[in-house]
């Protein structure tokens, strides 16, 4: 038996030999990891994700999830399982508190409310328990960002004034600086109101034991007025 002969392809029909590249292949992030990478900064969701329609996870849902239900012939009575799915848009709304357009997946329903409240930060900053669980994991991370904006953090500053609430848990609308300031205004306040300073007790350089007896004193001040800022609710600094 003769061997079997080899085609001979013609040279523009030879496969071309793979091109070196020093770029590695970034593998894809799964919905868990991209998730946690996204809110890595920002507080922990009281709702948490959603298991069974991930893809709500990234947009704007309103809990909506595919329905199920049959397709019934007229004739036969003949049942044929069928989905619907949301009807889901991408869509670029506009923030006023961030001056820029968001892109975002946002359900039909979602949008008229959107437009019912008067915009999208309005739909965001909504304050009742059925609209935080409406918010899903993309709203809660927007509402965030949000919160960081100086404004919406003096517009929330108002709102509680108010209300009349207490100003305890201002704190996670506040920065490190703000909060930083804030203290160090008290203990200046504190010192302004102790009439005899260490060195006016005697006349000479105060010792540690003056100087610890003096801090004392202006913590103690201090912290009355804490106690005396939580009582009023009204004592917030704003005109």
């Amino acid at each position: 038996m003769h061997p079997p002969q080899r085609s001979i392809l013609h040279p523009l029909c030879q496969p071309l030999p793979r091109s070196f590249s020093s770029t590695t292949q970034l593998p894809a992030r799964s919905s868990r990891s991209a998730l946690k990478h996204a809110h890595r900064d920002i507080p922990v969701y009281p709702h948490g994700p959603s298991l069974l329609y991930k893809q709500s996870n990234f947009g704007l849902y309103g809990n909506v999830k595919p329905q199920y239900g049959n397709n019934v012939s007229e004739r036969n009575e003949i049942k044929t399982r069928r989905k619907w799915e949301p009807n889901i848009h991408d869509k670029r709304l506009w923030s006023v508190a961030l001056q820029k357009y968001i892109q975002v997946r946002v359900q039909a329903r979602v949008l008229r409310t959107i437009d019912k409240v008067g915009g999208l930060d309005e739909y965001l900053l909504g304050d009742s328990p059925a609209r935080i669980k409406e918010l899903g994991m993309e709203g809660w991370k927007l509402r965030w960002r949000l919160m960081q904006d100086r404004g919406v953090k003096e517009k929330l500053r108002r709102r509680r004034v108010e209300l009349g609430l207490p100003p305890q848990g201002l704190e996670m609308f506040l920065s490190d600086t703000e909060l930083l300031n804030e203290e160090q205004g008290m203990v200046d306040k504190a010192r302004k109101e102790v009439e005899i300073t260490p060195g006016e007790m005697t006349g000479e350089e105060p010792d540690d034991h003056q100087r610890d007896v003096f801090d004392e004193e202006v913590e103690r001040m201090t912290q009355e007025d804490r106690a005396e800022m939580q009582r009023r609710p009204g004592t917030l600094g704003v005109e």
